[in-house]
């Protein structure tokens, strides 16, 4: 099978020009006990990706990326008997062991043991299993490696669609979704009438922008340096939208004493620290980007019991995948949460390099790759 394998994190842009990403024959890995077979039909470029290839999330190399997408079973593994073969599926990110300190709190976002298989490059439920021809190791990214025809996956990595969502859609909840709608409903807990300042308008931002638009009585500002990103923020249900200029003025003009929630996807602390400064007194500072691990926040501590601020981290949305994907796609079935304005366009998983530029440009909010054309 082909797999876009990461051997470099040192490759400078312009991507399609420095390829970091090799499309490489690997052996298609056969599934263990309690693990999965799937064809991957759709995987979705995510910047967590780009983070891999930039260096600024740091992963064992090589490594075979892609941690968004949808596909359909085609083989089982032992003890794997609540999913059939040509079922579709969606991904996801963080495989929860179910007995682990954070799982049995009801947290498996943060679960330890899929925490530790993944930043290892293996699998919940052993190590890594992609090999090339040559029998050399390819580590896992985040339990998927999803760039690829196929990937052995462990079960609790999956969630089972019903036949009424198409692919193309289902992609996007496995990372997009859990991350940025489960920021606002799950992590802020955001009620009706409050006012909610999401930063940074990829895809998590504007799915943070859209869970938050559905709640009854919500006014929600959208903020990112660009214009066609401003824009499409307020089809996705923003009230206003401007660039972080701006972010100041609008909350000063519409919002009586600061936000009671501001979402910070953008991954950078001095947007964080300025996210601080917009919240009303008692409110809630999410962080839901993945910032450099160089980065360090410095701000007045007194903010915190002096005004009653919060800052809260917020790692996959704080989800529980079999619960909350369902729940949002019910949300997406409503009309409540219109994710295909989130699909840029569609391209041949040949096209991943040049993607990934397209990406760092923002010239694209989820484009989605096409293996095996």
């Amino acid at each position: 099978m082909q797999s876009a394998v990461l051997t470099t994190s040192e490759a400078g842009r312009p991507y399609a020009r420095s390829l970091p990403l090799q499309l490489l024959e690997l052996e298609i890995p056969q599934p263990r006990a309690g693990e999965v077979l799937v064809r991957i039909e759709r995987a979705s470029l995510c910047h967590s990706d780009l983070s891999v290839v930039n260096g600024s999330r740091l992963r064992p190399l090589p490594m075979a990326l892609g941690h968004e997408a949808a596909g359909v079973v085609a083989g089982l593994g032992d003890g794997v008997s609540d999913l059939q073969l040509g079922q579709a599926v969606v991904m996801v990110f963080v495989p929860a062991c179910g007995s682990c300190r954070a799982c049995s709190a009801g947290r498996p976002a943060l679960c330890y043991r899929g925490a530790e298989a993944n930043g290892s490059g293996d699998l919940l439920h052993g190590e890594a299993l992609l090999r090339t021809r040559s029998g050399e190791r390819i580590n896992h990214h985040l339990g998927i490696s999803a760039f690829a025809e196929f990937a052995v996956v462990a079960r609790e990595s999956l969630v089972p669609l019903d036949e009424d969502v198409p692919l193309d859609v289902a992609a996007l909840f496995g990372c997009a979704a859990l991350t940025g709608v489960g920021a606002v409903l799950n992590t802020a807990e955001v009620q009706p009438g409050q006012s909610v300042i999401v930063f940074g308008l990829g895809a998590v931002g504007l799915m943070a922008v859209m869970a938050a638009a559905q709640i009854d009585g919500v006014a929600v500002i959208a903020i990112d340096p660009l214009e066609s990103k401003q824009e499409l923020a307020l089809r996705c249900g923003a009230k206003l939208a401007g660039s972080p200029e701006a972010a100041a003025g609008l909350a000063a003009d519409h919002l009586d004493g600061g936000a009671d929630v501001v979402i910070e996807a953008v991954g950078s602390a001095n947007v964080m620290a300025a996210g601080l400064g917009l919240l009303a007194r008692g409110g809630a500072l999410v962080s839901v980007g993945l910032s450099h691990p160089d980065q360090q926040l410095t701000v007045q501590a007194l903010q915190f019991a002096g005004t009653g601020k919060r800052l809260l981290g917020s790692y996959m949305g704080d989800a529980a995948p079999s619960r909350d994907i369902p729940r949002y796609l019910q949300l997406w079935r409503d009309g409540r949460l219109p994710v295909e304005l989130l699909h840029t366009d569609t391209r041949p998983l040949s096209a991943v390099n040049e993607s990934l530029d397209a990406l760092a440009d923002g010239a694209v909010v989820r484009r989605l790759l096409v293996p095996g054309s």
